[in-house]
Order: C-alpha cells, then structure tokens, then sequence
C-alpha cells in the first residue's frame, strides 16, 4: 500500500541571469547555494539548488538560470508563489533588511493566524515569508553568512497554486496524503503529515492564464519513500489516464513527473539525506557538479556556463568567515 507523502521535496522555478539569483538568495535572503550543476534536459543551462546545508529535504529551492529567457506571467494552471519559513518574531527585522536592499515588500499579513511578507526576486518570483513555530534542529542554521542566525530562514513552509480545476487539484493532494486544513477566503489549505514543508493552498479565484518563463515556479516536488514507491505512484496515476511521465534518474534521487487535471505540474521524488554536492576538495555549491555520465562533456560545458561566485558575508552574531570555512 502506498504511503502519504511527508510533503515537500523541493519546488523549482526559471529565472534569468543565474549570478543575479545566487546574489539574491545568498547575498539577501541569506540561504545557502548548496548544488550548482546543469539541466538534464539541457546540459548547457544550469541548475541551481538553493538549501540548508546539506540540501536537506523540505528545505530546497532550485531554479534554471534562462538568461536569454521572455519573462513569464503568473496565472493559471501555475504555482503562485513559493514560501519560506521565518522565526516567529522575524518579521519586523525581514521587512527592513528587504526594504535595505530595495526590495518592494507587501504586508506583514496575516493568514491562518501567521504573519506573512511577500515580495519578489529579481527575475519576478514571487515568495513569501510565513512566520512559523521552530522547526526540527536538524535545520536550525540556514543562514548562509548575512543573516543573524535567530532570523534565518528555516526551510520551505509551502505554495499556492492557481488551478484550472481547483476540485480536480485538491482530489490530487487527498489522493498524495495531504488533508483540508482550512479556508481563509477564496484560499483552500492542504496540509501533508510531516513536521516541515507541508502545506499547499489552493487557490480559487478567477485569474488569468500564465506564461512559462523567468519569474514563474515550473513544478513542485513531493516526497516518496523510495523508487519501488515510484513505479506504484505511476501505475496508479497512470490507471487514472494522469499525464505521467517515466521514472527518471536525477542522480541524487529518482523521480516522476505528473500533470494532474487542475494542470499543476507535481513532480514525485525520493527521500534522501540531501543533494548538496560539488566536486572533490570544494563545499558543496563552489564548483560545478556533474553525474558521471556528463564527466566527458565537462569541457564544453564549462565552456558555455557562466562562472559564478557565492557572495561571502557574516551575520550580526558571527565573525567573518571565508566561504570555505563554512
């Protein structure tokens, strides 16, 4: 019998210049580049991994760097927004220190009883950050050097989805082991079991068709247990004429993907330790990585990827540290 998922695994995005974002997710948001590696879809676009420290599940952000990229719309059938879990009593200090770096911000709102602030990244993604209760230990030191580590992000709290079908889209997170948790207006909130990353809300409102491109959120990812979980999520979803792709090898887990009715685009993968990796001597997200069966292509790749810098900093409560002290 299949298991409910824990929740999430990781939601992905496409932005434009990949130097921007890590400037951005480390530099700003204070989070770690944990993996830099390349699209196995496009071996010459990059992929990056944004986490805690060991790229731990329920914590991780990547996005494609599409520099030459058309900006995407936000609509239906899309994410609407991915969020981050910040310290209860963090808020007043994120609204200044986003407002610093010239960063528009709405709110503090308040939703389910839990402030939230939104704002954008560079490229137009839209993020939230939801003041939540303390998180399991394992992932209590985020801050990647800028941010004091008593206001560092803690991992992901969720997204919203717009749905073309959001009855469609709820059946599918019932069926993934999320339960109703809630409404709060037009908002519908799906909670998964696990301690972290477990919260999905849909959306149902009238709203426009988006765009793929720079500035959206292209998947997000559950966890399954394993790859013999994998082969019974297809068969099933496959039984019910779902849009399912193959079980595919991304190197540090298998996965699948699963277009559902409401048109959210879910992608199921393994539980793991972590996807932090970088070759041999550097931390993980110095250099670039490569599965093996890339190995042999690595000069032209390296020949057609930007080269790219992690901003180094230190957070109010820390001497300074080189990256490689981290």
């Amino acid at each position: 019998m299949l298991s409910d998922t824990p929740g999430l695994h990781h939601v992905t995005g496409i932005v434009g210049d990949a130097q921007t974002a890590i400037d951005f997710y480390v530099g700003v948001l204070g989070v770690r580049l944990v993996t830099q590696t390349v699209n196995f879809e496009d071996i010459l676009q990059h992929h990056l991994y944004f986490g805690d420290a060991n790229g731990t599940p329920g914590t991780v952000l990547t996005h494609f760097p599409d520099p030459h990229g058309d900006p995407g719309r936000a609509g239906k059938p899309q994410l609407e927004s991915v969020s981050f879990v910040v310290p209860t009593d963090s808020l007043e200090y994120w609204e200044t220190r986003l407002r610093d770096h010239d960063v528009a911000v709405e709110g503090p709102l308040e939703r389910f009883g839990d402030g939230v602030l939104r704002l954008e990244d560079p490229a137009g993604t839209q993020i939230e950050l939801v003041a939540g209760p303390p998180v399991p230990s394992d992932i209590e030191h985020w801050a990647a050097g800028p941010v004091p580590s008593d206001r560092a992000i803690r991992g992901l709290h969720g997204v919203t989805t717009l749905s073309v079908n959001p009855y469609a889209t709820a059946g599918t997170l019932e069926t993934l082991g999320f339960e109703h948790d809630g409404e709060d207006g037009d908002r519908i909130r799906y909670r998964a079991g696990g301690s972290r990353a477990a919260v999905v809300d849909v959306l149902d409102r009238d709203a426009p068709f988006g765009r793929e491109g720079t500035g959206t959120l292209h998947h997000v990812a559950v966890q399954v247990e394993d790859e013999d979980d994998l082969h019974e999520w297809r068969e099933l979803f496959d039984d019910r004429d779902y849009d399912v792709s193959r079980v595919k090898d991304r190197h540090v887990f298998h996965s699948l993907y699963v277009r559902e009715p409401g048109g959210i685009l879910f992608e199921l993968a393994t539980e793991t330790d972590g996807v932090a990796a970088s070759e041999p001597g550097t931390d993980p997200g110095e250099s670039l990585y490569l599965p093996d069966w890339f190995e042999d292509d690595r000069d032209l790749i390296e020949s057609q990827l930007p080269t790219l810098s992690v901003p180094t900093g230190r957070s109010d409560d820390e001497e300074p540290a080189d990256i490689e002290d981290r």
